[in-house]
C-alpha cells in the first residue's frame, strides 16, 4: 500500500463517488442485467454501468478506474468483453489503519 497513491486517487470527487458506489453498488445499480446472466455484484460492477451513472464519457471512467485500480483501490474481473470492478477492501482497511496510526 502506498498511501500517497491513495490520496491522489481520492483526491477527484467523481472517483470518490465511485467509490461510494462500489460499497454498496445494490443501492445504485441495477442487479438484473448480472443475475440474468448468472452474476452477481460479488464480481464487481461493469464499466459501462459506471459510465452510465457518472454521465462522463467512457475514456474519463476509464481513466479514473485505472488510476483507483493502480492506487490498490479497486480490483477488476474481465469476463468476455466486459470489465467489472469491486473495491479491494484488504487495502481500504489498511488505509483506514495508516490514517488513525499516522495522521
Amino acid at each position: 500500500m502506498e498511501p500517497l497513491s491513495i490520496y491522489k486517487a481520492l483526491s477527484n470527487e467523481m472517483r470518490c463517488q465511485i467509490m461510494r458506489w462500489l460499497k454498496n453498488p445494490e443501492e445504485f445499480f441495477d442487479e438484473k442485467p448480472y443475475l440474468q446472466q448468472g452474476l452477481n455484484f460479488r464480481i464487481g460492477v461493469c464499466v459501462g454501468d459506471i459510465q452510465a451513472k457518472s454521465g462522463l464519457a467512457q475514456s474519463v471512467i476509464s481513466s479514473y478506474l485505472a488510476t483507483m485500480q493502480k492506487a490498490g483501490l479497486l480490483e477488476s474481473e474481465r469476463i468476455g468483453k466486459w470489465t467489472y470492478y469491486r473495491r479491494n477492501e484488504k487495502t481500504i482497511q489498511q488505509f483506514s489503519e495508516y490514517v488513525q496510526s499516522k495522521l
